[in-house]
């Protein structure tokens, strides 16, 4: 993997001191990073690291009971997930969440009618449904098949995947957060996946990719952030923190790649 310094321009997200208790459990431990506006971190370790605990606080699923979250230089702690969104953050869910019962297409039409789209478009999307029909093809449903009008309940894992993929992109953020979203996905179904990252990329988005899947995600990633027991026990480049004793004890010792 190649890769800039991600410390050589001003952040778009800061995260200072954060700190999660659940009970008498430390899910995350006094963390930093900075992110660069328009690169991919990778943040991986092994099951239990604090991974997914570190993206609920971004989006406010959950509170710190200490530290700070900045994003465009602005407090953003503590703050609801439609607060979160509306400032222009997105995230997938490692389970994926769609509406069951309605089309897939039909999906994307709630993130399109949010406030947040609403301000950046002055109200003027046009039809709705055909935006919709646009993003799933970005994701890679096919435009003239019938998938994109089934139930979400009925199609497989690697659609229901691009499908939550499409709708963090509906919000039209400035940061999407992806949860585990190779996860049980084939690896043919990974490698048509990973050019849509690029894509975003390319088009001046910043990600943060919680991810196991440590080839794929050092392919893309800009740099890696490397939790355990909530703390952070190596930065950098790909390369550079897997030659880590203490990241192949804690990570590459306990689950393997």
């Amino acid at each position: 993997m190649g890769g800039r310094d991600m410390t050589a321009q001003a952040p778009l997200l800061r995260v200072s001191n954060l700190t999660k208790t659940f009970g008498g459990v430390t899910a995350v431990s006094n963390l930093d990073f900075e992110l660069p506006e328009g690169k991919l971190l990778g943040v991986i370790g092994p099951n239990g690291s604090g991974k997914t605990t570190l993206v609920n606080l971004i989006t406010g699923f959950t509170r710190p009971v200490a530290g700070r979250i900045e994003f465009r230089g602005r407090d953003v702690t503590g703050w609801p997930p439609h607060r979160v969104v509306g400032e222009g953050i997105s995230r997938t869910f490692q389970m994926v969440r769609p509406f069951y019962q309605l089309p897939a297409y039909k999906n994307l039409i709630v993130p399109l009618y949010s406030p947040r789209v609403k301000k950046l478009t002055g109200g003027r999307y046009g039809d709705r449904s055909a935006v919709a029909l646009d993003l799933l093809e970005e994701v890679g449903f096919e435009r003239d098949a019938y998938v994109s009008y089934k139930k979400a309940g009925a199609l497989p894992q690697g659609y229901l995947k691009r499908l939550e993929l499409a709708k963090a992109m509906a919000l039209r953020p400035d940061l999407i957060i992806l949860d585990e979203l190779f996860s049980g996905l084939s690896l043919a179904e990974v490698a048509s996946i990973v050019p849509i990252i690029e894509k975003l990329k390319h088009q001046g988005k910043t990600i943060i990719m919680i991810e196991h899947r440590l080839k794929e995600l050092f392919r893309i990633a800009d740099g890696v952030l490397v939790l355990n027991y909530g703390r952070k026990i190596a930065e950098g480049l790909a390369a550079e923190v897997m030659k880590s004793p203490a990241v192949r004890d804690a990570y590459l010792g306990s689950e393997g790649d």
